[in-house]
């Protein structure tokens, strides 16, 4: 082996580039119990990607499978499918039931082996009081004669049951139950005998979720959660007891042998119901601390388990678990490092983690392997790219959890989101493809025409992207002096890498696929193409208050992200996401913001995951950001705002305001022409919209 001059990359005896060499520790074989694993890449667990179904009668997933399946193919030492609830909260299945569904992953197994990869199948005893209620749950829940009607359906107050009598984490109006003993173990016997069957079907190991992310198994952990007085309660040793139960019995009916990992928070991050506790702050911990995790991962190593897959947090601190793009990158590193000098198994750390830092950390012995889990449905290819230094080529998750996770929460609402969004977690909002294959894919135009495509923000280069790929032969037509549109500001905040990232990649396609572009050309009327198929995409335009006097004044949001210049105190109308997102970025530029909110919360608004939304309010609260809820513009005047709050009128001083009151759409006048509209010209949505549109706008073509 030699090196490339310069490169810093290793290159083979053919003179061949190879992954760079800080990355190389990565594809080092290591072993969990006598498994041994090829590389030291993880793909963790999330809902929607598993092989056993997910909020269905449990079945062989093929949507599950192809998704594993495409992991395992691009280099991933270890897979771990979408947990399976061993009691299924959908028409109460015990999972070791369906005997035919392990008949078929066991003719399966010998495809996904065939990768070199291992899997490890990961079961769960449920949610407990973190289940996800949305509204229709509450009103079965409050009916009584509904709630017996649904009871073989949805049985809410077993699915909700606790380690004690306690909130839910979404709704007022379902509490948790405490669990009884009998329940208890009725729950190790069925870990036990799922785990029978799954090794019989070829499997090579289970994990089991967990003393993790305040799901039930955590919820008898944790000191604010169980109260209970019985050997399930109290001590740690009892608080304990149920995770190492399970894995004693796995081992019991499986053998010493078969591998049994955990999914373990390090550190609760919590400060009580409802509230976590964010990077750098100084709080009580409601949870488990460091001292208690440094006792509890030698207790649960003895206890049988062979693995601990480790992150932060609970469903109270979501945050630490699924970070949104305003967490630090490797946020939960330093702890897994600090608690793998605990124990003398394998220990594996996810939680945007950077791979160079993940590679480091390995090689120094700190921890064992490095879990990633949304890198894959951006791009299931991506460690294929990485290995092949092909890094620019990697089509990058912007952790948003539009698409994947976006089960979102405000106040007096529960869990607001789509059913189909609920029934069809691990989609992606960057990649239509991902776990929609069946309608989301690329099949070869009929007859390739020449199309026109005004606008090119995202929308109109996702349209071309597709469009090339299928044969056609598309032209972009954008008025400024660079594609991208409004996403260029959209991506401009400080913390938003990963979305210039974005759209970095968006360009290079459009290079590297040879698309037409005419950049500084603005069109004017759709009769300039006459004989064209045609795809407008040209964007909506703020919103103004004609009837706020002194509104003129304010400097709207895009102008701001661009470059405008603001004052020392800035006031921010809007509290929606976009709103927030600028109030932050203010403030971490040194800016004092306020923030003027029509509504009773901010972030008040469907697609927003509770773990981004819960960052961004706690955030404020902690910084102590002005927050005015339920207020309403009145007028802008030099220094001051005028609002209204109920009948209570406000003045509040301030150097600048920026207006992030939403946007209208704009499209081109398609002037009685057939025409396509893609993304906000159409209707003003988010990022997965305007992908996901744009891609079957370009499958009709």
């Amino acid at each position: 082996m030699g090196r490339e001059p310069g490169s810093g990359n290793v290159m083979d005896d053919k003179g061949d580039t190879m992954m760079k060499q800080e990355l190389k520790p990565l594809l080092t074989p290591w072993k969990i119990g006598n498994c041994e694993i090829k590389n030291r890449f993880v793909l963790t667990s999330m809902g929607g990607t598993n092989l056993l179904g997910w909020m269905e009668k449990n079945h062989f997933d093929k949507a599950g499978a192809e998704f594993i399946l495409r992991v395992a193919k691009n280099n991933c030492g270890l897979v771990l499918p979408g947990c399976q609830p061993v009691y299924n909260p959908m028409f109460g299945q015990w999972l070791y039931q369906n005997k035919k569904m392990y008949k078929d992953l066991a003719r399966w197994m010998p495809e996904f082996h065939k990768t070199g990869a291992k899997l490890f199948v990961q079961l769960t005893a449920g949610f407990g009081r973190s289940f996800t209620i949305s509204r229709m749950m509450e009103n079965i829940y409050t009916n009584p004669v509904v709630r017996a009607a649904a009871k073989p359906v949805m049985d809410l107050d077993k699915i909700t049951a606790s380690a004690s009598a306690s909130p839910n984490r979404w709704s007022d109006k379902v509490p948790s139950r405490a669990m009884t003993v009998e329940e208890i173990h009725e729950f190790v016997e069925a870990f036990a005998r799922t785990a029978v069957l799954l090794k019989e079907a070829g499997v090579d190991g289970v994990e089991i979720h967990a003393v993790h992310e305040g799901y039930l198994l955590d919820q008898f952990t944790l000191p604010y959660v169980n109260k209970r007085t019985d050997a399930y309660g109290g001590s740690r040793e009892n608080r304990y007891r149920f995770a190492a139960e399970i894995v004693q019995a796995i081992k019991g009916a499986c053998g010493a042998d078969f591998p049994v990992s955990l999914r373990y928070s390090v550190v609760s991050k919590t400060k009580g119901f409802r509230e976590g506790a964010l990077p750098g702050e100084e709080f009580t911990e409601a949870g488990r601390d460091m001292e208690e995790s440094e006792w509890a991962a030698k207790y649960l190593q003895d206890a049988g388990y062979d693995m601990l897959n480790c992150d932060n947090g609970t469903y109270d601190a979501w945050y630490w678990a699924h970070p949104p793009i305003y967490m630090p990158e490797n946020c939960n590193l330093a702890d897994v490092e600090h608690i793998r000098k605990f124990v003398d198994i394998p220990v594996v750390c996810a939680g945007r983690l950077d791979p160079v830092a993940a590679a480091e950390s390995i090689a120094a012995g700190r921890i064992d392997g490095a879990g990633f889990a949304r890198n894959f449905l951006a791009d299931q290819e991506w460690i294929t790219k990485l290995i092949n230094d092909q890094e620019e080529d990697i089509r990058p998750c912007i952790l948003c959890h539009n698409g994947c996770f976006n089960m979102c929460h405000y106040k007096g609402v529960p869990n607001d989101q789509e059913l189909s969004d609920s029934l069809g977690l691990a989609r992606c909002a960057v990649n239509a493809e991902t776990m929609q294959w069946d309608k989301h894919y690329i099949k070869p135009a009929a007859k390739p025409k020449r199309v026109v495509i005004v606008g090119g923000g995202i929308g109109g280069m996702e349209t071309a992207r597709v469009l090339k790929l299928r044969g056609h032969e598309p032209v972009i037509y954008e008025k400024g002096p660079e594609l991208g549109g409004t996403f260029i500001a959209a991506s401009a905040e400080s913390y938003k890498g990963r979305l210039r990232d974005l759209l970095a990649w968006y360009r290079r396609e459009m290079d590297r696929l040879g698309i037409e572009v005419h950049l500084n050309t603005e069109i004017s009327s759709a009769a300039e193409f006459p004989d064209r198929e045609l795809v407008i995409a040209t964007g909506a335009v703020p919103r103004v208050f004609e009837n706020v006097p002194g509104f003129e004044k304010t400097v709207e949001a895009c102008e701001y992200l661009r470059g405008a210049e603001v004052g020392d105190t800035v006031a921010v109308i809007g509290g929606g996401l976009t709103g927030c997102e600028i109030a932050y970025e203010l403030a971490l530029s040194g800016k004092k913001p306020l923030i003027v909110e029509m509504k009773d919360d901010l972030i008040a608004q469907k697609g927003v995951c509770l773990a981004n939304s819960s960052y961004l309010r706690e955030w404020f609260a902690l910084h102590e950001t002005p927050v005015y809820l339920e207020t309403r513009l009145k007028e802008v005047r030099d220094g001051e705002i005028v609002c209204v709050r109920g009948d209570e009128e406000i003045r509040i001083p301030c150097d600048s305001v920026i207006s992030s009151v939403g946007y209208l759409p704009a499209p081109l006048p398609a002037e009685g022409r057939k025409a396509h509209l893609v993304g906000d010209c159409r209707e003003v949505g988010n990022l997965r919209t305007v992908i996901w549109r744009a891609y079957e706008v370009a499958m009709k073509i």
